[in-house]
């Protein structure tokens, strides 16, 4: 049995869930759509220029998750993965994520972004092993705004991938092959440590470093 590692946000899915979550809530009315964008749009920038500081970042999503019940949350989810990320899925992209599953091997998609976001998503992918960053909830599950843990992001993916794979009694040497695919080089700590590093859609800063480093590079949106 191999291991597969995937990211989501432009590399198994061509948007931001989490930035389309955002601008979808704006949307709605749900928030003040002005203020909001630019909060947005400034963090997503940061993200792309690697100069995001994660848990400021996690603490401004889940503060405004906080400001829902969780039924109202959910409801808006089910509308978000019908209008937002099921017509944004990529034939290729759901290829690459089956061909590993059909082989047996142990799927997981880590991303950056938080688990309510992306829990469904990786559902759609038939992916049960989900590395996110998680909210605090209280007793009616409702979101608090703040962070459980530590960020998913960064070399946060390599100590979040090690404790995943430890409660699996593994590590990811136990692997002959382990396999990520990330668009990022923010990727970079966690692409390092596994066998089968992919460039998966990369950015500028990713696709230079894969090509330094001979790593393959893989585009799964061309042809959408």
């Amino acid at each position: 049995m191999n291991l597969a590692l995937f990211d989501l946000d432009h590399t198994l899915i061509p948007i931001d869930s989490d930035h389309e979550w955002g601008e979808f809530l704006a949307r709605t009315g749900a928030i003040d759509a002005a203020a909001f964008r630019k909060a947005n749009d400034e963090w997503y920038a940061h993200y792309q220029a690697g100069t995001l500081d994660p848990v400021k970042y996690l603490e401004f999503a889940f503060g405004t998750l906080s400001k829902f019940p969780r039924k109202q949350l959910d409801d808006w989810h089910v509308q978000f993965m019908e209008e937002v990320i099921k017509p944004a899925m990529v034939p290729a992209a759901v290829a690459v994520v089956q061909k590993h599953l059909d082989a047996g091997d142990t799927v997981a998609i880590i991303t950056a972004t938080n688990s309510f976001v992306t829990e469904p998503i990786a559902k759609l992918f038939k992916v049960h092993h989900l590395i996110a960053a998680l909210p605090e909830l209280d007793a009616e599950g409702n979101i608090t705004g703040r962070l459980l843990g530590t960020p998913t992001y960064a070399e946060g993916k390599v100590t979040h991938t090690e404790a995943w794979l430890k409660t699996l009694g593994k590590t990811i040497a136990d692997y002959e092959q382990s396999h990520f695919y990330s668009d990022s080089q923010n990727d970079i700590p966690l692409l390092s440590r596994v066998t089968h590093p992919v460039a998966t859609n990369p950015n500028d800063k990713l696709k230079a470093h894969a090509i330094a480093k001979g790593w393959p590079i893989l585009n799964l949106f061309d042809a959408q």
